[in-house]
Protein backbone atom coordinates (compact mmCIF):
# COMPACT_ATOMS: atom_id res chain seq x y z
CA UNK A 1 0.00 0.00 0.00
CA UNK A 2 2.84 2.41 0.82
CA UNK A 3 4.41 1.80 -2.60
CA UNK A 4 1.08 2.45 -4.28
CA UNK A 5 0.60 5.76 -2.45
CA UNK A 6 4.22 6.77 -3.12
CA UNK A 7 3.72 6.06 -6.83
CA UNK A 8 0.61 8.29 -6.85
CA UNK A 9 2.51 11.09 -5.12
CA UNK A 10 5.40 10.78 -7.60
CA UNK A 11 2.99 10.96 -10.54
CA UNK A 12 1.33 14.04 -9.03
CA UNK A 13 4.68 15.83 -8.67
CA UNK A 14 5.64 14.89 -12.25
CA UNK A 15 2.31 16.23 -13.55
CA UNK A 16 2.80 19.45 -11.60
CA UNK A 17 6.29 19.96 -13.03
CA UNK A 18 5.42 19.09 -16.63
CA UNK A 19 2.37 21.37 -16.74
CA UNK A 20 3.99 24.45 -15.18
CA UNK A 21 5.10 27.21 -17.60
CA UNK A 22 7.37 30.16 -16.80
CA UNK A 23 7.53 33.54 -18.58
CA UNK A 24 9.68 36.53 -17.68
CA UNK A 25 7.94 39.94 -17.47
CA UNK A 26 10.34 42.75 -16.49
CA UNK A 27 11.36 42.01 -12.89
CA UNK A 28 8.70 39.35 -12.47
CA UNK A 29 8.37 35.72 -13.52
CA UNK A 30 4.87 34.66 -14.48
CA UNK A 31 4.12 31.10 -13.33
CA UNK A 32 1.27 29.40 -15.18
CA UNK A 33 0.06 26.43 -13.14
CA UNK A 34 -2.00 23.41 -14.26
CA UNK A 35 -4.80 24.38 -11.88
CA UNK A 36 -7.98 25.94 -13.29
CA UNK A 37 -10.15 28.76 -11.96
CA UNK A 38 -13.94 28.92 -12.36
CA UNK A 39 -13.50 30.20 -15.93
CA UNK A 40 -11.47 27.08 -16.74
CA UNK A 41 -8.42 29.32 -17.21
CA UNK A 42 -5.06 28.27 -15.82
CA UNK A 43 -4.24 29.99 -12.54
CA UNK A 44 -1.23 32.29 -12.80
CA UNK A 45 0.93 33.69 -10.02
CA UNK A 46 3.95 35.98 -10.12
CA UNK A 47 7.35 35.88 -8.40
CA UNK A 48 10.20 38.35 -8.02
CA UNK A 49 13.26 38.80 -5.82
CA UNK A 50 12.40 40.65 -2.62
CA UNK A 51 14.19 41.17 0.73
CA UNK A 52 16.83 38.46 0.20
CA UNK A 53 14.09 36.09 -0.91
CA UNK A 54 11.08 36.08 -3.19
CA UNK A 55 7.65 37.67 -3.23
CA UNK A 56 4.83 35.50 -4.60
CA UNK A 57 1.49 37.09 -5.50
CA UNK A 58 -1.69 36.64 -7.53
CA UNK A 59 -1.52 40.39 -8.40
CA UNK A 60 -5.07 40.87 -7.11
CA UNK A 61 -6.65 38.65 -9.75
CA UNK A 62 -8.56 36.27 -7.46
CA UNK A 63 -10.63 38.80 -5.50
CA UNK A 64 -11.04 41.23 -8.40
CA UNK A 65 -12.33 38.47 -10.65
CA UNK A 66 -14.85 37.31 -8.05
CA UNK A 67 -16.04 40.89 -7.68
CA UNK A 68 -16.50 41.23 -11.46
CA UNK A 69 -18.47 37.99 -11.65
CA UNK A 70 -20.97 39.23 -9.08
CA UNK A 71 -19.61 37.70 -5.89
CA UNK A 72 -19.21 40.39 -3.24
CA UNK A 73 -17.39 39.57 -0.02
CA UNK A 74 -17.67 42.91 1.75
CA UNK A 75 -19.92 41.64 4.55
CA UNK A 76 -18.17 41.21 7.93
CA UNK A 77 -19.00 37.49 7.98
CA UNK A 78 -17.45 36.85 4.57
CA UNK A 79 -14.45 39.05 5.36
CA UNK A 80 -13.86 36.95 8.47
CA UNK A 81 -14.19 33.73 6.46
CA UNK A 82 -11.68 35.09 3.93
CA UNK A 83 -9.28 36.03 6.72
CA UNK A 84 -9.54 32.59 8.32
CA UNK A 85 -8.95 30.86 4.98
CA UNK A 86 -5.87 32.92 4.12
CA UNK A 87 -4.44 32.61 7.64
CA UNK A 88 -4.78 28.86 7.37
CA UNK A 89 -2.36 28.89 4.45
CA UNK A 90 -0.12 31.64 5.85
CA UNK A 91 -1.13 34.02 3.04
CA UNK A 92 -1.34 37.81 3.47
CA UNK A 93 -3.87 40.14 1.86
CA UNK A 94 -2.48 43.46 0.63
CA UNK A 95 -4.64 45.79 -1.45
CA UNK A 96 -6.74 42.88 -2.77
CA UNK A 97 -3.63 40.84 -3.69
CA UNK A 98 -2.93 37.47 -2.12
CA UNK A 99 0.79 37.26 -1.42
CA UNK A 100 3.47 35.52 0.59
CA UNK A 101 7.21 35.95 1.18
CA UNK A 102 9.44 32.96 0.41
CA UNK A 103 13.05 31.95 0.77
CA UNK A 104 15.06 29.57 -1.41
CA UNK A 105 14.50 26.84 1.17
CA UNK A 106 10.71 27.14 1.42
CA UNK A 107 9.87 28.48 -2.06
CA UNK A 108 8.09 25.28 -3.15
CA UNK A 109 6.02 25.15 0.03
CA UNK A 110 5.05 28.84 -0.14
CA UNK A 111 4.11 28.51 -3.83
CA UNK A 112 2.00 25.48 -2.96
CA UNK A 113 0.27 27.37 -0.15
CA UNK A 114 -0.51 30.38 -2.36
CA UNK A 115 -2.04 28.22 -5.08
CA UNK A 116 -4.08 26.25 -2.54
CA UNK A 117 -5.31 29.52 -1.01
CA UNK A 118 -6.37 30.81 -4.46
CA UNK A 119 -8.24 27.57 -5.15
CA UNK A 120 -9.89 27.65 -1.72
CA UNK A 121 -11.02 31.27 -2.09
CA UNK A 122 -12.25 30.60 -5.63
CA UNK A 123 -14.24 27.57 -4.55
CA UNK A 124 -15.58 29.06 -1.34
CA UNK A 125 -16.76 32.39 -2.66
CA UNK A 126 -17.71 31.74 -6.28
CA UNK A 127 -21.48 31.95 -6.74
CA UNK A 128 -23.37 31.04 -9.91
CA UNK A 129 -25.44 34.24 -9.79
CA UNK A 130 -25.31 37.48 -7.87
CA UNK A 131 -28.71 36.72 -6.37
CA UNK A 132 -27.41 33.82 -4.27
CA UNK A 133 -27.05 35.19 -0.76
CA UNK A 134 -25.53 32.31 1.16
CA UNK A 135 -22.22 30.52 0.76
CA UNK A 136 -22.10 26.76 0.55
CA UNK A 137 -19.59 26.67 3.39
CA UNK A 138 -21.99 28.69 5.55
CA UNK A 139 -24.80 26.26 4.71
CA UNK A 140 -22.66 23.33 5.87
CA UNK A 141 -21.71 25.14 9.09
CA UNK A 142 -25.39 25.81 9.81
CA UNK A 143 -26.25 22.15 9.17
CA UNK A 144 -23.51 20.94 11.50
CA UNK A 145 -24.61 23.34 14.22
CA UNK A 146 -28.30 22.49 13.87
CA UNK A 147 -27.49 18.79 14.18
CA UNK A 148 -25.24 19.40 17.20
CA UNK A 149 -22.22 17.91 15.45
CA UNK A 150 -19.06 19.04 17.24
CA UNK A 151 -16.19 20.09 15.00
CA UNK A 152 -13.07 22.18 14.72
CA UNK A 153 -13.07 24.46 11.65
CA UNK A 154 -10.16 25.22 9.32
CA UNK A 155 -7.58 22.71 10.51
CA UNK A 156 -4.19 22.49 8.81
CA UNK A 157 -2.21 19.25 8.62
CA UNK A 158 1.28 18.77 7.18
CA UNK A 159 1.34 15.82 4.81
CA UNK A 160 4.02 13.25 4.15
CA UNK A 161 5.38 15.44 1.33
CA UNK A 162 5.91 18.34 3.74
CA UNK A 163 3.12 20.36 2.11
CA UNK A 164 0.38 21.87 4.28
CA UNK A 165 -3.28 21.05 3.63
CA UNK A 166 -6.21 22.99 5.08
CA UNK A 167 -9.39 21.05 5.77
CA UNK A 168 -12.74 22.72 6.46
CA UNK A 169 -13.75 20.64 9.48
CA UNK A 170 -12.27 17.97 11.73
CA UNK A 171 -14.62 15.97 13.95
CA UNK A 172 -12.65 14.37 16.78
CA UNK A 173 -12.65 10.69 17.63
CA UNK A 174 -15.47 9.38 19.79
CA UNK A 175 -16.23 6.02 21.36
CA UNK A 176 -18.17 4.94 18.27
CA UNK A 177 -16.36 6.70 15.43
CA UNK A 178 -12.74 7.51 14.51
CA UNK A 179 -11.49 10.96 13.55
CA UNK A 180 -13.51 12.36 10.62
CA UNK A 181 -12.10 14.97 8.25
CA UNK A 182 -14.69 16.86 6.21
CA UNK A 183 -14.10 19.04 3.15
CA UNK A 184 -16.71 21.05 1.27
CA UNK A 185 -16.51 21.32 -2.50
CA UNK A 186 -18.60 24.16 -3.89
CA UNK A 187 -17.64 23.37 -7.50
CA UNK A 188 -17.19 19.59 -7.81
CA UNK A 189 -15.03 19.57 -10.94
CA UNK A 190 -11.89 17.70 -11.94
CA UNK A 191 -9.43 20.20 -10.48
CA UNK A 192 -11.12 20.45 -7.09
CA UNK A 193 -11.48 16.68 -6.98
CA UNK A 194 -7.75 16.24 -7.67
CA UNK A 195 -6.95 18.81 -5.01
CA UNK A 196 -8.90 17.00 -2.30
CA UNK A 197 -7.66 13.59 -3.41
CA UNK A 198 -4.01 14.67 -3.23
CA UNK A 199 -4.54 16.40 0.13
CA UNK A 200 -6.00 13.24 1.63
CA UNK A 201 -3.44 10.88 0.05
CA UNK A 202 -0.66 13.08 1.40
CA UNK A 203 -2.24 13.43 4.83
CA UNK A 204 -3.79 10.08 5.69
CA UNK A 205 -0.50 8.38 6.59
CA UNK A 206 0.24 10.99 9.26
CA UNK A 207 -3.25 10.78 10.79
CA UNK A 208 -4.61 8.01 13.07
CA UNK A 209 -4.84 4.71 11.22
CA UNK A 210 -8.64 4.57 10.93
CA UNK A 211 -9.35 8.26 10.19
CA UNK A 212 -12.06 8.89 7.61
CA UNK A 213 -12.36 11.60 4.96
CA UNK A 214 -15.63 13.00 3.63
CA UNK A 215 -16.29 15.41 0.75
CA UNK A 216 -19.59 17.31 0.80
CA UNK A 217 -20.43 18.28 -2.79
CA UNK A 218 -22.66 21.18 -3.79
CA UNK A 219 -25.22 19.61 -6.12
CA UNK A 220 -27.84 22.36 -5.81
CA UNK A 221 -26.96 24.11 -9.07
CA UNK A 222 -25.91 21.32 -11.40
CA UNK A 223 -25.69 17.58 -11.65
CA UNK A 224 -22.33 16.20 -10.58
CA UNK A 225 -20.43 14.00 -13.00
CA UNK A 226 -20.23 10.34 -11.92
CA UNK A 227 -16.47 10.57 -12.53
CA UNK A 228 -16.18 12.94 -9.53
CA UNK A 229 -17.78 10.38 -7.21
CA UNK A 230 -15.67 7.59 -8.72
CA UNK A 231 -12.40 9.50 -8.34
CA UNK A 232 -13.05 10.43 -4.71
CA UNK A 233 -14.07 6.87 -3.82
CA UNK A 234 -10.92 5.54 -5.50
CA UNK A 235 -8.82 7.72 -3.19
CA UNK A 236 -10.73 6.67 -0.07
CA UNK A 237 -12.66 9.94 0.25
CA UNK A 238 -16.38 9.38 0.77
CA UNK A 239 -18.38 11.80 -1.41
CA UNK A 240 -21.91 12.88 -0.57
CA UNK A 241 -24.09 15.38 -2.37
CA UNK A 242 -25.60 18.23 -0.36
CA UNK A 243 -29.07 17.00 -1.34
CA UNK A 244 -28.31 13.72 0.48
CA UNK A 245 -26.34 15.14 3.40
CA UNK A 246 -28.59 13.52 6.00
CA UNK A 247 -27.29 10.12 4.93
CA UNK A 248 -24.13 10.79 6.93
CA UNK A 249 -25.66 12.74 9.82
CA UNK A 250 -25.50 9.90 12.34
CA UNK A 251 -21.97 8.96 11.28
CA UNK A 252 -20.73 12.51 11.83
CA UNK A 253 -22.72 13.12 15.00
CA UNK A 254 -21.63 9.92 16.74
Amino acid sequence: MIREIQDLLDKYRAWLKDKTILREIDDWVEITTPYLDHHNDYIQIYAKRHNSGYLLTDDGYTLNDLEQTGCRIQSPKRQELLRMTLNGFGIALKEDALQVQASKENFALRKHNLIQAILAVNDMFYLATATVKSLFYEDVVEWLDNNEIRYTPNVKFTGKSGYDHLFDFVIPKSRRQPERIVQTINRPDRINTQKIAFAWIDTKEVRPLNSKAFAILNDTRQEISPSVFEALNNYDVRPVGWSKINLIREELAA
